[in-house]
């Protein structure tokens, strides 16, 4: 598996890039857990956000986002964190979210990083020096929990 990563910030993204993150966010997020929710949120062309992607044969297989931490309130966050079905149980959530970090720290170093994480990955991200700050709670009826990495 030959994968070629990408981050770029929304302003120069093209319109295929655009659409294939949309695309695959939406089969996932909306589609496959089932979710009715407004995906396309209106922060994907805000501030500086960067849109990370891994590409296989011009096709998207796994993408995160990373809104600036201006923003955000202090924090870089970490979001649309997501493998596609074809291309799941081959490690890549792990290079993800390595090569995530390491695009935060690149555009904003030693700023903390904020994600909202799926309860049941809290030991996931935890192996990244995530810890678990708040309380559960439920979106789109999913047990979620805010995670910081300072």
């Amino acid at each position: 598996m030959t994968i070629e990563w990408v981050c770029k910030h929304h302003t120069d993204l093209g319109k295929e890039q655009l659409y294939a993150i949309f695309q695959l966010r939406t089969e996932v997020f909306v589609v496959e857990q089932k979710c009715a929710y407004q995906e396309v949120d209106g922060q994907d062309l805000e501030g500086d956000t960067c849109h990370l992607m891994a590409w296989e044969n011009d096709r998207l297989v796994a993408y995160l986002r990373l809104l600036d931490p201006i923003s955000q309130g202090g924090d870089v966050v970490i979001g649309r964190v997501v493998i596609a079905p074809q291309a799941r149980g081959k490690g890549l959530g792990h290079e993800l979210m390595e090569q995530g970090l390491k695009q935060a720290q690149k555009y904003w170093p030693q700023t903390p990083i904020y994600l909202s994480a799926q309860a049941h990955l809290q030991g996931y991200y935890g192996r990244y020096g995530f810890t678990v700050v708040g309380e559960e709670y439920l979106e789109d009826d999913i047990p979620h929990i805010g995670m910081r990495r300072s």
